[in-house]
């Protein structure tokens, strides 16, 4: 049978794992068909690949874990621009912090949890 896309839109979501914490993006094509029978029916396309629907089952592409937040596109990409910025180097007058061995000051690195990311879209 012959397929022929009545109409094709273009959509992205933003994906966060809330058992590791990893976080993506992904453009998807979303391609709308009638089959013989006219019944309507929706074809997933990521990167020209088939693809099941991101919103039916998501899977974390880093722990294969199942329990994935989705959100509009630029959330993790703009956290992730966050987290680089706030990563920058210190003014010319650092902070005392920790001695290491040699007895030079270092700066204690944050680190990063998966609630940094999602704190945003916390409800009070």
């Amino acid at each position: 049978m012959s397929e022929i896309a009545e109409t094709t839109a273009h959509e992205a979501y933003a994906f966060a794992c809330m058992r590791c914490g990893y976080g993506w993006e992904q453009a998807y094509e979303i391609e709308h068909h009638v089959d013989a029978t006219g019944q309507a029916f929706v074809v997933y396309k990521a990167n020209g690949d088939r693809v099941p629907s991101p919103l039916s089952a998501p899977t974390c592409l880093n722990c294969g874990g199942h329990v994935v937040r989705i959100m509009r596109s630029g959330r993790v990409s703009s956290a992730q621009q966050g987290m680089i910025q706030h990563r920058a180097p210190a003014p010319t007058q650092p902070s005392p912090g920790p001695q290491d061995e040699v007895g030079a000051t270092t700066k204690p690195e944050h680190h990063w949890h998966l609630s940094d990311l999602l704190h945003p879209f916390h409800r009070k």
